[in-house]
């Protein structure tokens, strides 16, 4: 038959579990798997159960009313025996005494003395105590629990289901009960811990190492359950925390030589310049001896508790390349008493205890025999004193030891409230009692004498706190084991982790350690195809986007009216473009209009000095001043188009522009038709021309009022409005006076188009009139040049950016306007200042005769 297999320990925090056969209500309570040879005799007998081999005998021990078991790694090597398959086995254990496990034994007595002192806690019963060695190997914690469960008796009469030995099993220190796979209750219903889960230490770790900024690691580990599960729940947490493992190296210290050193190597090549050690401290001491041998210096450790506080590691030899460590352990709890208790050890309280013997002679380096008289080793007196050493025994700010205290005290619990159990009051439905001390240990909650409280999850967790240690050289070049930080996975997101950086020792500078150099403020990170998201390349932001932090992983486009810097790292609002006074187009357009202006009213005052002369009065001087008013208009609308763009600007400016041409088309018309007539009648200053001057008044206003209509149509139904143009560049905002309507803007253009067109006829009809005097062949000149501006105004318009599409249409204005100017008025002023003698009634009536006969 075999009982109920179950789960190893770990670094001492481990313990316990119970089973279910009734011991005086005590249920049997096992943690490893004990394999029972079940024999039956012949057909009537009494069955008969018999182990094969030899029962293993404990190293400390103590008879009590209940006992409790407990299994450490007190030797660190074992030799295994060869298998002949013909004897059976026998193991030898090297004389190699780990004295912090020894610690851990003597503080598991220690509690169990202190309960059975106490008149609270189990009063007037008595526990006592198993405690074996497992020698620092799986096949040693096996028959230490073995052990544990069937007892020293070689045959059982009563059947294969006899008694358990003991009733709790606090243990085993080396084989690792943080594994986060113990929290699994189907598999192991009756494990309880008094160290955290290395769920929550992989995590902290995690959060560790992305705090100062190390993105590209290295990892090795303990090639067992405790290595592989806690680096694969730290591998999980990392890349969550965006942090990339280069390689991941199993170790363990049985592994051949040539594994180890290849494993050396790979670190040596390695670009990373950190490394989690997430293995056992024997593990750890193998690998840090090739790790010496090779001279591998430079990296930073990060330590897991398994070895972060292991003083033997701790040495000046190995933190010469491994100096600075950091890493978590479990936080700091004095247990009182605990100290004196240990110094008080002495081998003449059990004279008989070869271990006690054995640990004495380890301590002190003597010998109470001579065993080889060629050997030179001083004896032990017996009067040497704990007290005066410093080694691991002695090193009391130790923290395990403190897990193995509140690991009894919560088994002694369980079994008080089981003995105490009232009927009525019990853990099941109707509150009977059980005889299971498993149904109890989930109840324990209680305060140790430092005020640490001690309860289990339905996991048989307790509440995962952390201390995070640094390694600090004191001033005698001992290694110090410096507290840092803090992690309580029981506070909120955010608030868990807790470090002051300026209590950090580091060998050298602080260490970098990244697979890429971080992208600046300005750049993105592109990743590089084939590499982890780690290595990556920094790419500019293109024009319009911007990273305003370290490593961006994407450029964020600004918004419409923001445009990126220079340097890519902020937005800052578009340059606002329009055609302004002071810019050099803006003074050269505003010259050319107040010039074309000026000369405007220039030739007007000519006209008026010079009045009663004959030239003047030929060229109906009502239309000729109306004509050169409306010019100056037209030269005066375009500097509505110049400057910021408003409300009022917007519908000024095409409003005025449409009404003045307009006027300006009609005077022309009219002056057209004038000259038509005048050359057609037979007689001069006949009827015709008196009688057309009315007509001419009305014939401007109606074809200016015509425009008028159009204008206020488009103005009431859709005016032109400034606008913010982020569409045609993208660096810059145009402020524009968009048309509103189209419609409107192109019926205004029209108009004055169809006036011009008219114009251009009838005085191309009237081309052969008199040289001296053709006003219609000017007309004629005026009216080409009008035209052309326009026609190609048109496409020149549509496809100029920004302010010179304004530009375009001033050009256009004045351009059509010097046309006019010109065209029409510059002969006659030219004859009126330079040729007076042409300037007479008969030389230009004399042309007129001599046309018409």
């Amino acid at each position: 038959m075999c009982c109920v297999p179950v789960a190893y320990k770990s670094p001492v925090s481990r313990f316990a579990q119970f089973g279910s056969s009734p011991l005086s209500r005590v249920g049997a309570m096992l943690l490893c798997a004990a394999v029972v040879l079940c024999a039956l005799g012949a057909m009537g007998e009494e069955p008969l159960c018999r182990i094969l081999g030899n029962p293993e005998t404990p190293q400390l021990s103590k008879d009590g009313d209940i006992r409790i078991g407990g299994v450490f790694s007190i030797h660190r090597t074992i030799r295994l025996p060869v298998l002949s398959f013909r004897n059976k086995l026998t193991f030898s254990v090297f004389n190699s005494i780990d004295l912090r496990e020894f610690r851990y034994a003597q503080a598991m007595i220690f509690a169990i003395e202190e309960i059975n002192n106490s008149n609270s806690l189990l009063p007037n019963v008595t526990l006592g105590y198993e405690i074996y060695d497992s020698c620092t190997s799986t096949v040693g914690a096996m028959r230490a629990a073995m052990a544990l469960v069937n007892g020293q008796d070689q045959t059982a009469h009563s059947g294969c289901a006899g008694k358990p030995v003991v009733h709790a099993i606090v243990g085993e220190s080396d084989h690792f009960a943080t594994c986060a796979c113990l929290s699994n209750k189907n598999e192991f219903p009756t494990f309880f811990r008094t160290i955290p889960s290395d769920y929550y230490q992989s995590r902290a770790l995690a959060q560790m190492v992305k705090h100062f900024g190390w993105t590209w690691v290295g990892t090795v580990r303990s090639d067992n359950d405790y290595g592989n599960n806690g680096m694969s729940v730290f591998e999980e947490a990392a890349k969550d925390e965006g942090v990339c493992i280069e390689y991941s190296e199993a170790i363990l210290r049985n592994y051949p030589q040539q594994r180890i050193t290849k494993v050396v190597e790979v670190i040596k090549r390695s670009t990373s310049k950190v490394i989690i050690a997430f293995s056992s401290q024997r593990d750890m001491e193998v690998l840090l001896e090739e790790i010496l041998l090779q001279n591998v210096t430079g990296l930073q450790w990060v330590a897991c508790d398994s070895w972060i506080t292991a003083r033997y590691l701790a040495i000046p030899r190995i933190s010469a390349v491994i100096s600075s460590v950091i890493g978590f352990t479990i936080p700091k709890s004095t247990v009182p008493g605990l100290s004196e208790f240990l110094v008080k050890v002495h081998p003449s309280k059990s004279p008989q205890n070869a271990l006690l013997k054995e640990f004495w002679e380890a301590s002190f380096a003597c010998m109470f025999s001579q065993r080889n008289e060629t050997t030179d080793v001083k004896l032990c007196s017996g009067k040497e004193k704990l007290a005066e050493l410093s080694n691991e025994y002695t090193d009391f700010s130790e923290l395990m030891s403190s897990n193995v205290y509140k690991a009894v005290y919560a088994v002694a619990h369980a079994l008080h409230e089981l003995l105490t159990c009232k009927q009525g009051k019990g853990h099941t439905l109707n509150e009977s009692c059980v005889d299971k001390v498993v149904k109890y240990l989930h109840e324990v909650n209680f305060t140790t004498h430092t005020g640490e409280r001690v309860y289990f999850d339905l996991n048989g967790d307790p509440t995962a706190r952390y201390e995070l240690v640094n390694w600090q050289k004191g001033e005698d070049g001992e290694i110090k084991f410096v507290t840092i930080g803090y992690y309580d996975a029981s506070l909120p997101a955010g608030k868990q982790f807790t470090m002051n950086d300026n209590n950090i020792f580091w060998a050298g500078d602080p260490f970098t350690s990244v697979c890429s150099e971080s992208c600046q403020p300005g750049t993105s990170q592109a990743v590089i195809r084939g590499k982890p998201i780690c290595c990556f390349s920094c790419i500019p932001c293109a024009a319009g986007e911007i990273s305003n932090v370290t490593d961006s992983t994407k450029c964020i486009k600004c918004p419409l009216e923001y445009w990126s810097n220079e340097d890519r790292t902020e937005c800052i609002l578009k340059k606002v473009e329009f055609l302004t006074f002071g810019e050099t187009m803006g003074k050269m357009l505003t010259a050319i209009s107040v010039i074309g202006a000026s000369l405007t009213a220039a030739t007007g005052l000519i006209f008026f000095h010079f009045m009663e002369t004959p030239i003047v009065k030929a060229n109906n001087s009502e239309l000729s001043f109306l004509l050169l008013f409306s010019l100056i208009l037209c030269f005066l609308c375009s500097l509505t188009f110049i400057g910021r763009p408003s409300q009022w600007s917007c519908m000024l400016r095409h409003t005025v522009f449409g009404v003045t041409f307009a006027m300006c088309m009609s005077c022309v018309l009219a002056k057209t038709i004038v000259v038509v007539n005048a050359f057609k009648a037979s007689v001069p200053g006949s009827n015709v021309l008196q009688c057309s001057a009315p007509l001419q008044r009305l014939s401007v206003l109606c074809c200016t009022l015509i425009q008028v209509v159009i204008c206020a149509l488009w103005v009431s139904l859709a005016p032109p409005v400034p606008n913010r143009n982020t569409a045609y560049s993208t660096d810059k905002v145009i402020l524009e006076c968009d048309v509103g309507s189209a419609v409107g803007f192109w019926a205004v253009l029209g108009y004055i188009g169809l006036l011009s067109l008219m114009c251009f006829v009838l005085a191309f009809l009237a081309r052969k009139l008199p040289d001296n005097f053709n006003e219609a062949k000017f007309i004629t000149f005026s009216m080409l040049i009008f035209c052309a501006v326009w026609i190609t105004f048109i496409p020149a318009y549509v496809s100029s950016p920004g302010k010179f599409t304004v530009a375009v249409e001033i050009f256009a204005i004045l351009a059509s306007s010097y046309g006019l100017l010109f065209c029409i008025f510059l002969p006659k002023c030219y004859i009126i200042l330079f040729k007076p003698e042409k300037n007479t009634r008969r030389h230009i009536m004399g042309k007129m005769h001599a046309k018409s006969h």
